[in-house]
């Protein structure tokens, strides 16, 4: 049977996520947490994983209770010394630290650290109703766990783990056929429901660099996009609307949750059901 396997927000954009065993669908259509928190320079644009390799060497838990984020740099990332602190971009900051960033204070203490850490002046700005996804008129990602496996199948050196925190989904189904969300776009798609609440597909998800990337360590591999692409054409589903993607470096769906369904919630083990003919 279908279910829901995962549900993962990333409470700072571009920096890790955290599993959750339920959340709420916010009244923008996003899922509670997720990118809630965003770093920006002074021209208002974003820090994250397209723009910088160095988040990678960043490692973050954050707690919705309490709103606390621990964050710490990994130890060979940046000269780390014997008093623990990390000599980044010339400047040194603590290797270790945490933030309570439901408190404006010391958001502005948290934007100052990672402004160390990046070398530049940042602010960190919260929306809670929103977030600060890439696409705002949009909802959820979402992939099933036989397309995670099936991707591992095409490197040598790749785990079901590394492809998973590769893409970055918020929800993952399981008990479905490998590219299962494929099939929500184009034309005559139908939608889907996670225990009553209703998504619709949107767009496939074209991706960028940072799947090319280990994300423990942010070393590129030249040839993942490659292989990526090849493996992807080869393998595509002959039931889903090739004319509803632009290229095979896509993977994952962009979901919308229809305004009357939100404000529900969600939970891990909630069955999943395609709303055929709907």
């Amino acid at each position: 049977m279908a279910r829901l396997e995962r549900l993962t927000v990333y409470p700072v954009k571009g920096l890790d996520g955290i599993d959750l065993e339920a959340t709420t669908v916010l009244e923008g259509g996003t899922l509670a947490h997720d990118r809630e928190f965003a770093l920006f320079d002074t021209d208002g644009e974003v820090i994250n994983g397209k723009r910088t390799e160095r988040v990678h060497d960043l490692r973050t838990d954050f707690d919705p209770e309490t709103t606390e984020l621990a964050v710490s740099v990994a130890g060979d990332a940046a000269g780390t010394d014997e008093e623990g602190t990390a000599t980044a971009t010339g400047v040194t900051v603590d290797t270790d630290a945490q933030f309570d960033l439901g408190d404006a204070a010391d958001r502005e203490r948290a934007a100052d650290w990672f402004g160390d850490y990046f070398g530049e002046e940042l602010t960190l700005e919260r929306d809670r109703t929103l977030g600060y996804v890439d696409r705002r008129e949009m909802g959820p990602s979402v992939i099933s766990t036989a397309t995670l496996e099936a991707v591992a199948d095409w490197f040598d050196d790749l785990t079901v783990e590394s492809v998973r925190r590769r893409m970055r989904a918020n929800v993952e189904v399981d008990g479905v056929e490998p590219f299962w969300e494929d099939r929500f776009v184009g034309d005559d798609a139908p939608a889907f429901e996670i225990d009553g609440v209703r998504l619709e597909g949107v767009t496939p998800c074209g991706r960028c660099v940072v799947p090319t990337r280990d994300p423990e360590t942010g070393e590129p591999d030249s040839e993942f996009r490659r292989r990526f692409v090849e493996k992807r054409e080869e393998t595509f589903p002959d039931w889903a609307d090739e004319g509803a993607f632009d290229h095979y470096y896509t993977l994952m769906l962009i979901a919308r949750v229809p305004a009357e369904d939100r404000g529900t919630s969600l939970e891990v083990g909630d069955p999943v059901r395609v709303l055929d003919g709907d």
